[in-house]
């Protein structure tokens, strides 16, 4: 049996106690305890010291795996949606709006769809005039197939008057701006002449006010006018504000022309400025007229004439409507689906719009001279069908069943 003296020392030894006193030049010697001591004849560190730095390594470990998968997770999420899924899922991503300032961030949207000369396009939408395949669809369509039109949607702002209609936009266009007003719901269909249209026309009224204010001239168009040509050609030099009619008596200074509100062009300046505060002011005049009937009442008061404001009236055989057609497709600008009323009758009636214009500019160029293709609309906008909703629809041309149903789409 070996002696004592020749086993290893195992025993139980105290780590040494620090020294009573540190020179201010050398570092503090710190009691030195690991496992290399031993060599040395120091003992190994407790079993409980190891188990607890053995559960500390593993906690952290576990915690950085799981790190990493939850970053490798978003990674996959971000990536795999397409775009569109992208913007339903967070419509306010895309127009990021950095001012809670609204009229801040009318500016910027402004500024951002301007043409060279500040001159924007505009339009209004509510909720029920921007589901899918719904009008506004086919408005933006028209710019698509028109001939010279497709440029002018760069230029277009369109003014949501409620959070789906905006939501929507944000989804179909990339220029939107949000006009919500506090305690009045523009969601639903504004049927004519009632409180909730009256409204929303005076709204706007109020509203392209304040883009002139900001220095910028407009086109104001319904969203149920189609675009099949440029119309800035068209439009007067000298005019500060320009209007299609329901009706055109031949001339466009002649006062007697019968204007249509949804659709015009008004350069900024102080006689429009003018010009819209008055019109606006006006509605308390009249208090259960719209905004069309009171420009034809206030088209002949002295207050124009007195601030200088030149008025222009656009010929129907350009700016043309259901009241009163383009009757030549060679010279048609845009076409207005007004004198109809509901929802239901204007879709039918844009739809065959459409059809007939893709149908005139498939003819050949000696053929497009001869117009042998006009307008078979109106159809159930008219107001004799209207009366007559049980007789048989009128003879329309045959179109292509391609063409038919890239429009349903």
């Amino acid at each position: 049996m070996a002696s004592p003296r020749a086993l290893p020392r195992f025993h139980r030894r105290r780590c040494p106690p620090p020294p009573t006193a540190v020179s201010a030049r050398s570092p503090r010697l710190l009691p030195t305890c690991d496992p290399s001591s031993t060599a040395a004849g120091m003992s190994p560190p407790k079993a409980s010291n190891l188990i607890r730095r053995a559960s500390f390594l593993f906690t952290l470990l576990t915690l950085s795996v799981l790190m990493l998968y939850t970053v490798t997770d978003s990674i996959r999420f971000l990536r795999f949606p397409s775009a569109s899924s992208f913007v339903i899922i967070f419509p306010s991503y895309i127009n990021y709006v950095p001012s809670p300032d609204p009229m801040q961030h009318l500016e910027e949207t402004l500024r951002n769809a301007s043409m060279g000369n500040k001159t924007v396009i505009l339009t209004t939408l509510n909720d029920a005039w921007a589901s899918t395949n719904s009008v506004v669809d086919l408005f933006l369509k028209s710019f698509t197939l028109g001939e010279g039109t497709h440029w002018l949607l760069n230029h277009l702002v369109i003014i949501a008057l409620d959070e789906k209609a905006y939501n929507r936009c944000q989804v179909i266009h990339k220029h939107c701006f949000s006009l919500v007003t506090e305690d009045v719901d523009f969601q639903q269909e504004a049927y004519f002449m009632t409180p909730n249209y009256l409204k929303m026309m005076w709204r706007r009224i109020d509203f392209l006010r304040s883009v002139l204010e900001l220095g910028y001239s407009f086109v104001f168009t319904d969203v149920d006018i189609m675009w099949f040509r440029d119309p800035f050609p068209r439009f007067f030099p000298d005019a500060d504000f320009q209007i299609a009619c329901d009706h055109f008596v031949g001339s466009p200074d002649d006062l007697n022309n019968m204007p249509n509100g949804g659709f015009n062009y008004v350069k900024s300046n102080n006689r429009s400025i003018a010009f819209y505060k008055f019109w606006y002011d006006s509605h308390e005049t009249y208090p259960e007229y719209h905004d069309q009937d009171v420009l034809n009442k206030i088209k002949l008061d002295p207050f124009i004439s007195d601030i200088g404001l030149k008025i222009r009236f656009l010929d129907t055989a350009y700016f043309g409507g259901l009241c009163e057609r383009s009757k030549d497709l060679n010279l048609v600008c845009t076409m207005h689906a007004n004198c109809c009323y509901g929802m239901d009758s204007k879709l039918h009636d844009l739809k065959i719009m459409l059809q007939d214009w893709r149908a005139f500019m498939s003819l050949p160029p000696d053929l497009k001279n001869e117009s042998v293709i006009s307008w078979r609309v109106p159809q159930n906008c008219s107001l004799d069908s209207l009366r007559h909703f049980d007789s048989p629809p009128s003879e329309v041309i045959v179109v292509d069943q391609e063409e038919e149903q890239e429009d349903e789409n």
